[in-house]
């Protein structure tokens, strides 16, 4: 097994013909932030990973292994719930609303140019559906606003009622 303890954010500095050869190893939201984690990449190496505390591994980065191998990391597609404005009776200043008010309550929230992206919560989607929203079910990978994420993982945090 391959023992991580380092990263490099986006694979800074690393030549693109690198990081297209190098393995990758598809990790979800809650997996990207769990300190340790064992994983498998895409060549079957089974690897041990412990980074420094408050760390968080986000789509694009790389792993650097104890041999020196790198490992990209990619946000494997998971379920989330896909908000969108009403298109009938909505309007986009609805979808600003709604991203300013899961930032209130400090919802880990991946913004897009027509949708924001949560992770599933029943009573966060009859919320959202109460202000005109449309909430849909959806697989995708889950890559939150990092200037929203804290250490504490913001998706676990507890919300107002």
């Amino acid at each position: 097994m391959l023992s991580v303890t380092k990263f490099l954010p986006r694979g800074q500095g690393l030549a693109a013909v690198l990081l297209k050869r190098a393995p990758s190893v598809e990790l979800d939201w809650a997996r990207r932030g769990a300190d340790p984690l064992d994983a498998t990449d895409s060549s079957g190496r089974p690897l041990h990973v412990a980074l420094p505390p408050g760390s968080r591994l986000r789509d694009g980065d790389v792993l650097i292994a104890q041999d020196g191998s790198l490992v990209r990391v990619v946000a494997a597609p998971e379920p989330v719930l896909a908000v969108q404005a009403c298109p009938t009776h909505g309007s986009p200043a609805d979808l600003l609303r709604a991203a300013h008010a899961l930032g209130l309550l400090q919802v880990a929230v991946m913004v897009e140019p027509d949708r924001l992206l949560i992770a599933p919560d029943a009573a966060l989607a009859d919320r959202l559906r109460h202000q005109h929203l449309v909430v849909q079910e959806a697989v995708a990978p889950f890559e939150p606003d990092a200037a929203r994420v804290t250490d504490a993982d913001a998706a676990t945090a507890p919300r107002e009622p």
